[in-house]
């Protein structure tokens, strides 16, 4: 199919504790299980896309078969959702060529101050809840939670 990566993952970028949290999710804890133990190749800002190349986002979501967005709520209260992510929603819901998968960090409650392209995805589709402590041991990945992820995730080409 062309594509080179099985998901391109989009979080919130920020400078707080809770990025660092999240940050410390998108890059150990998901290449740790859906990398190392399930045989998907990810594709993760600041690790596959330096900051600054220039349209490496667009062609990062262009070569990917799904998209990871990390529900925070800091994403929430993010007046001007980032440029990855409206790219992102082009491709999903304008092209309709991409399956979104939706990560909710932390009990958003309410999801009515989501832009409305986020809210339709999760009316369509629902979120899939982290409940664990994002610090502590990852969780096996044969948890409910990597069973929902996995679930949604493209068939995977283990290579060991």
């Amino acid at each position: 199919d062309g594509k080179i990566y099985d998901a391109y993952v989009i979080y919130p970028k920020s400078h707080t504790s809770e990025a660092n949290i999240v940050e410390y999710f998108v890059y150990q804890i998901l290449p740790d299980v859906l990398e190392n133990e399930c045989g998907y190749k990810l594709c993760i800002y600041g690790r596959d896309i330096c900051p600054g190349e220039g349209n490496a986002i667009e062609k990062g979501i262009q070569k990917s078969r799904r998209l990871i967005i990390i529900l925070t709520l800091q994403s929430i209260h993010c007046e001007d959702p980032a440029y990855d992510q409206h790219i992102a929603f082009y491709n999903a819901l304008i092209q309709n060529d991409m399956k979104v998968i939706l990560l909710e960090m932390e009990a958003i409650g309410s999801y009515e101050k989501l832009q409305e392209s986020l809210r339709y995805i999760i009316k369509q589709q629902g979120t899939i809840k982290w409940k664990e402590m994002p610090t502590g041991c990852p969780q096996s990945s044969n948890s409910k939670f990597w069973k929902h992820v996995r679930y949604h995730m493209p068939l995977a080409h283990k290579t060991s």
